[in-house]
């Protein structure tokens, strides 16, 4: 299978992996400013925006990424993963295929705290009680921090409800499976990100990573909470271009 992916400019490849709360367009602004420097390729995982939900075994998204990769003759990129396309990013560079790392408020491979399985627990009653929207609804509540405009609100609600829609259509469900990764292995430069109005599993995993990768930057945005890239992509712009 090949996933929607779609390129921009010339130059080094930067590779936008989006969070699994929404789809590449989170990363329209950040297409727009990177493109005049760099070979801008983003993706949709299975299940998200324009790519279907379907497999004939067990998956990865970070599989389908290098397959896409190759096919497009980029063997190293810069990556930059939000949230779950953070841990697809840490994925790809463990098998070689990172220049350099940008983590946005990436998951981690540390347990679940009660903020998390509260959300969760939350998310599938509403998707068990048939209330896509309600579900749909409280990731944009619970994902975006006080910054983003009620326009980004409904941008964020519409990019999940079409998640949930086509991966609850699913039949069968594909089943997906996790590469191993050993942070303290990948030695790539690399900047984490953590927003300060995000939930604090997020906040530990972005400071655990940042001190388990060899090569790596914190910062901690005080003003952002999980989508820093909708919130205020203006100045994710700037960060990303100063870093990259």
């Amino acid at each position: 299978m090949t996933i929607w992916h779609s390129e921009r400019g010339t130059g080094e490849p930067v590779v936008l992996l989006h969070s699994t709360a929404v789809d590449s367009g989170m990363w329209d602004a950040q297409v727009e400013a990177l493109s005049e420097r760099f070979r801008v390729i983003t993706v949709d995982f299975r299940g998200y925006g324009r790519s279907p939900y379907r497999s004939d075994g067990p998956y990865s998204d970070s599989d389908d990424v290098a397959r896409l990769l190759a096919a497009l003759e980029v063997s190293r990129a810069a990556l930059v993963g939000s949230s779950g396309g953070g841990r697809v990013a840490l994925e790809l560079a463990a098998a070689g295929l990172a220049g350099r790392l940008v983590l946005l408020n990436p998951v981690s491979d540390l347990a679940p705290t009660p903020d998390l399985r509260a959300y969760w627990d939350e998310e599938g009653r509403l998707l068990e009680a048939g209330d896509v929207e309600g579900a749909a609804e409280l990731n944009a509540r619970t994902l975006l921090g006080p910054e983003a405009s009620r326009e980004t609100f409904g941008r964020v609600v519409a990019m999940q409800r079409h998640a949930f829609e086509v991966q609850l259509a699913a039949d069968p469900e594909p089943s997906q499976v996790e590469k191993e990764v050993v942070p303290a292995e990948i030695d790539v430069p690399a900047l984490v990100v953590a927003g300060a109005h995000d939930l604090p599993y997020f906040q530990d995993s972005a400071r655990h990573l940042a001190g388990a990768l060899p090569r790596a930057r914190l910062v901690e945005l005080e003003w952002a909470g999980h989508l820093p890239a909708l919130e205020r992509p203006e100045e994710i712009n700037r960060l990303l271009l100063d870093y990259l």
